[in-house]
């Protein structure tokens, strides 16, 4: 503004007339409550200034739909809730395994009182089922087959290149040979060929030897399904040795692994199948009794790497699983990966016992764990302190621990 004239500084007086009446707030007193929403009482009068003073009016004086609340809100700190439980039940069997169950309650901390359970949505919630033995029935007789039976939780099982000898038989990874009078010899004879095998009870199994033979003729069933796992760092490869599937009527043999899906029903015998991964599952499915096939399969080193350095193959029926320790210089690349395989009849349950991803407030799109049901390809993500219960529709799941 300096090249335009700067006008003279004046004062005039305005209006002498004193001040309306106005409304005065003091200030709130103690909230009502001592945590969570409550109300607070103000004194509201009606005042106005005359000569310098502030002079008490009555309240028609000021204005009514200006007047402000006698009780406005107020929050101290937030309320603390927990969840709490009931005893657990009764064993819901009087021999054998079975569950017990609890209730849960979510309580206030101020008043030790249940409410809503939406107040404790942000905290953790301990489990509701467990498992419970109440020991042998009676009319077993010797001890129960391997993992039948409730054990404490120890580490799960690794499955390493020692397992594959034939004095480890599945006894390490407590998954049953089937057992029976019947003996099925390679053919060419030879005492690595022999094994063990009922016909009725093949169906269901998972087998870990590095080579077998699995009759799955005559056993019974409609759909027979049996799986084969090895270590990581082996693929599987499988051989038909005899095939009396009835093509036209709809019989089957489906093989499916974490990199391959293959049918087939025609020209089977001889034919070769190599599951690209170190386990591999067989399903079979028959119309006419007695129809079946019989199965060769070896593993040896695969020919291509499908798995990372940090990655885990578990086949044990229980266990804990810890995150794997990652690369120190691929800590920001490499996503280890835990992969469970079970006997095709049973399920897999993962319940968090403890998790730590760091603050919710500073959580990213990289630090979270994935659960994925391998049988439906449907993943899970958990983020924060959250501890869960996650459990399978199928007999394989996979963890991927992100950074």
């Amino acid at each position: 503004c300096q090249p335009v004239p700067k006008p003279e500084s004046r004062v005039e007086v305005c209006d002498l007339n004193p001040c309306p009446p106005r409304w005065k707030v003091t200030p709130a007193g103690p909230c009502s409550s001592s945590c969570g929403l409550g109300l607070a009482a103000q004194l509201v009068t009606c005042v106005q200034i005359l000569h310098g003073q502030e002079v008490l009016q009555e309240e028609h004086l000021c204005p009514v739909a200006e007047k402000p609340l006698t009780s406005v809100p107020c929050v101290i700190r937030t309320c603390s809730y927990e969840w709490s439980f009931s005893e657990w039940s009764e064993c819901s069997t009087s021999c054998g395994n079975g569950i017990q169950t609890r209730q849960d309650f979510c309580l206030s901390s101020l008043t030790h009182k249940p409410v809503n359970p939406l107040f404790c949505r942000r905290f953790p919630k301990a489990i509701v089922v467990r498992g419970c033995s109440a020991g042998p029935c009676p009319e077993q007789e010797g001890p129960l087959s391997p993992g039948a039976e409730l054990q404490p939780v120890t580490p799960a099982t690794h499955l390493t290149r020692a397992a594959a000898g034939t004095e480890h038989r599945h006894q390490d990874l407590e998954v049953p040979l089937p057992a029976g009078p019947q003996e099925q010899t390679k053919p060419g004879g030879g005492e690595e060929g022999t094994a063990k095998r009922c016909f009725l009870c093949v169906c269901g199994n998972l087998f870990l030897n590095a080579t077998g033979i699995i009759n799955m003729t005559g056993v019974g069933s409609r759909d027979c399904t049996v799986a084969i796992g090895r270590p990581l760092r082996e693929e599987i490869s499988v051989t038909i040795l005899e095939s009396s599937l009835n093509c036209s009527a709809g019989e089957v043999l489906l093989f499916s692994g974490r990199m391959m899906w293959r049918t087939g029903c025609r020209k089977l015998p001889l034919s070769l199948i190599n599951s690209r991964t170190n386990t591999l599952i067989v399903k079979q499915r028959v119309v006419l009794p007695g129809n079946g096939v019989i199965l060769q399969y070896n593993s040896r080193t695969a020919t291509k790497k499908y798995y990372q350095d940090c990655d885990q193959q578990l086949f044990g029926p229980q266990g804990e699983i810890v995150n794997p320790v990652q690369l120190p210089d691929q800590r920001q690349e490499v996503v280890c990966r835990t992969f469970i395989t079970v006997a095709p009849r049973q399920r897999i349950s993962i319940r968090a016992l403890n998790t730590d991803l760091g603050p919710e407030g500073n959580q990213t799109h990289f630090n979270y764990i994935l659960v994925r049901d391998v049988s439906t390809m449907k993943t899970v993500v958990f983020r924060g302190k959250q501890q869960f219960l996650w459990q399978s529709t199928g007999s394989q799941a996979e963890i991927e621990f992100h950074e």
